[in-house]
């Protein structure tokens, strides 16, 4: 018999929710139909587009949520506002519980994070959370993180990264002992700022612990698929992340402009219809979207905000693989044989970190 995969959702988080969510749920049970739903929010707008689809419908279960954490709201007024009465935290809370496996939410992610971090709070040895994504390369897809839950770490905080990372890798990927590297302004071991160095000597002579150190890796390393997983700070990680989205639409305008620009061009882009709908899907955001919140006692996925719901889609099938695949135990195993741990710092809902 199957396993059923339960799924805590924030149907309210997000610009296109709840609508793009619903229909991202429904494409996600067409494809493991096994998956069951928690849906959170405001009863009276779920119903109707649930009766749209009554395969999902069936699945589902609603938990009426009056309050809705806005887009622009500050993590501490947020929790403040919707700690146990929030569609966004009753997501959550449905993990903690342990009614479900995972929780989804395309909402604020500042608020998302200070409310996971306080609701389900940092495992023990972690001292913050980070937000991992997984990044398409030329060679396969990495995992690169932090993608801006703390703005600036230092030498320890960038070896949990490595810990977390790699257990998300041994996850996705199926390796045991995943590759890992430090982003840095250069590939020379006297290059980098003290806490990157720092971090790069403690990995060094804990490879071995669950993964592999590779050393410092650059900028073009992260296309390139150098690595499994790519270790960085929030500041940087977030700059990456949107000048890589920012690139793979600059180029496919490129091309479809190109593709357009005479008659010949035309006429060879019909003949190649299928390989351009190959790269276009291969290009397409949508397709990876979800970052996982690493270190927390629960599987929290992040969805972007302004996605349809292909991409809620995406979210969803990253939600049930991570859950399917019992993330948390892998980190506590991977931490387990790590010798350095860090010292775990209490959440406090005024001083958590600003995505950014």
């Amino acid at each position: 018999m199957i396993e059923t995969i339960t799924l805590s959702v924030d149907a309210m988080g997000g610009d296109n929710a709840p609508r793009a969510v619903i229909h991202g749920a429904d494409l996600l049970l067409k494809e493991h139909n096994n998956a069951r739903f928690i849906f959170h929010g405001r009863q009276e707008q779920i119903d109707p587009l649930l009766n749209e689809f009554p395969a999902l419908k069936s699945a589902s279960s609603v938990r009426h949520c009056e309050t809705v954490i806005a887009m622009d709201e500050k993590p501490s007024q947020a929790l403040r506002k919707g700690r146990g009465t929030s569609s966004m935290w009753m997501t959550i809370q449905a993990v903690k519980d342990g009614e479900a496996s995972v929780a989804v939410s395309g909402g604020n992610t500042g608020a998302l994070m200070a409310m996971a971090t306080f609701c389900l709070r940092p495992m023990e040895g972690i001292a913050r959370p980070g937000i991992a994504a997984i990044w398409p390369t030329l060679r396969k897809d990495i995992v690169v993180l932090d993608m801006g839950a703390t703005i600036g770490a230092d030498a320890q905080q960038l070896v949990d990264y490595a810990i977390l990372g790699s257990a998300l890798a041994r996850c996705l990927f199926d390796d045991e002992s995943p590759t890992v590297g430090l982003l840095n302004v250069g590939t020379e071991e006297v290059k980098g700022l003290e806490s990157i160095k720092e971090a790069g000597r403690i990995l060094s002579d804990a490879s071995g612990s669950g993964f592999t150190y590779h050393g410092f890796v650059e900028g073009d390393d992260i296309g390139k698929g150098t690595v499994d997983v790519v270790v960085t700070e929030g500041f940087v990680g977030n700059i990456a992340l949107k000048t890589a989205e920012g690139t793979a639409r600059q180029v496919g305008s490129y091309l479809r402009t190109a593709l357009k620009s005479n008659l010949m061009s035309r006429i060879g882009a019909l003949f190649a219809t299928s390989a351009l709908n190959a790269l276009r899907k291969r290009m397409d955001p949508r397709t990876v979207n979800g970052g996982v919140f690493m270190g927390l006692n629960g599987i929290v996925i992040k969805s972007h905000g302004g996605t349809d719901e292909v991409g809620y889609k995406s979210a969803l099938n990253l939600a049930y693989g991570m859950a399917r695949s019992n993330l948390v135990a892998k980190i506590d195993e991977t931490m387990k044989r790590f010798p350095i741990k860090a010292a775990p710092v209490a959440a406090d809902a005024e001083s958590e970190a600003k995505p950014a």
